[in-house]
């Protein structure tokens, strides 16, 4: 962003005008992100109605198949609407997009590490470089110092950063109950059973990346930096989205092996209402941003 005069630049140069494209056709992050977009769409079908494909156990075909569901009718869709929308200057579309793209990105792992090496192996690798360099892309894309000022000051950042806080925390005290002891027993961890894995890529991503960049996006946000203002956007969007797709990928594991303890009903009446809890903080999100286009 070009600084002369020592001057800041007019609010409207920096923000855009109405209508105006967010993320040109010309732009990498647009075609990067359809190519995701297409890659997405295909292996969440092969893993959904592909024949043969999957080589896990019952249950973990099963919740492989509810993650390419949701993956496939409602992240796909919300990415493919989301570009659209960003096109026509929609602010809230390009932190939709971000959120999908998040989404897709989280479940790509799974798919390459929580089935085994299958038919689908290339796709799934695909998706996963696809999903890392849409988000890179986007966010390089993006002038987030001027897109944070794309917030109403009615914003309650501080209470959104509380929930943002309080998911990391008990994300990690709830995976640490199960990993710290498995790390000083000299057995084999309970949590692997009946699973075919060897070790968890949802510990290993989470307790890695996923909670440090959401109690970091937290802290950024209560203090109502950009950087938190758009990642927690993405990560709001994304933990809607996840619940859904926990609530089916148990629903479908269940299904497909009942006597698995790995899958159970019980999860999905809370996952459902996790997601419904989900969409409070996102609707005070969503509603504060953009306000001069109103």
């Amino acid at each position: 962003m070009a600084v002369t005069a020592g001057r800041k630049p007019a609010p409207a140069a920096r923000l855009g005008r109405a209508g105006e494209a967010l993320v040109p056709i010309a732009s990498a992050a647009f075609w990067v992100s359809v190519a995701l977009t297409a890659v997405a769409a295909t292996a969440a079908a092969a893993t959904l109605f592909g024949s043969g494909a999957l080589r896990g156990t019952a249950v973990m075909n099963g919740s492989a198949r509810g993650t390419a569901l949701v993956a496939l009718f409602v992240a796909v869709p919300l990415l493919a609407l989301s570009m659209v929308a960003a096109g026509r200057g929609s602010a809230r579309a390009l932190i939709a997009w971000l959120g999908a793209v998040t989404y897709l990105l989280y479940n790509a792992v799974l798919f390459l590490l929580a089935t085994p090496f299958n038919r689908l192996f290339l796709l799934y690798a695909a998706m996963f470089a696809l999903a890392f360099w849409s988000a890179v892309t986007l966010l390089h894309r993006m002038d987030v110092p001027a897109f944070g000022e794309r917030f109403s000051a009615r914003l309650p950042a501080r209470a959104l950063a509380t929930y943002l806080a309080a998911v990391a925390a008990f994300n990690a005290l709830a995976w640490l109950a199960q990993v710290v002891p498995a790390v000083l027993s000299d057995q084999p961890p309970a949590f692997l059973v009946g699973t075919g894995l060897t070790t968890n890529p949802i510990y290993a991503q989470d307790l890695s990346f996923w909670i440090p960049l959401t109690a970091v996006t937290a802290w950024w946000l209560w203090r109502r930096r950009p950087w938190g203002l758009v990642i927690a956007g993405a990560l709001l969007t994304n933990l809607v989205v996840e619940s859904v797709g926990i609530a089916v990928d148990q629903a479908f594991g269940h299904a497909a092996d009942p006597a698995s303890a790995v899958a159970s009903m019980a999860a999905v009446p809370l996952f459902v209402a996790l997601a419904a809890i989900g969409l409070v903080p996102l609707v005070f999100y969503y509603r504060n941003l953009d306000r001069r286009s109103e």
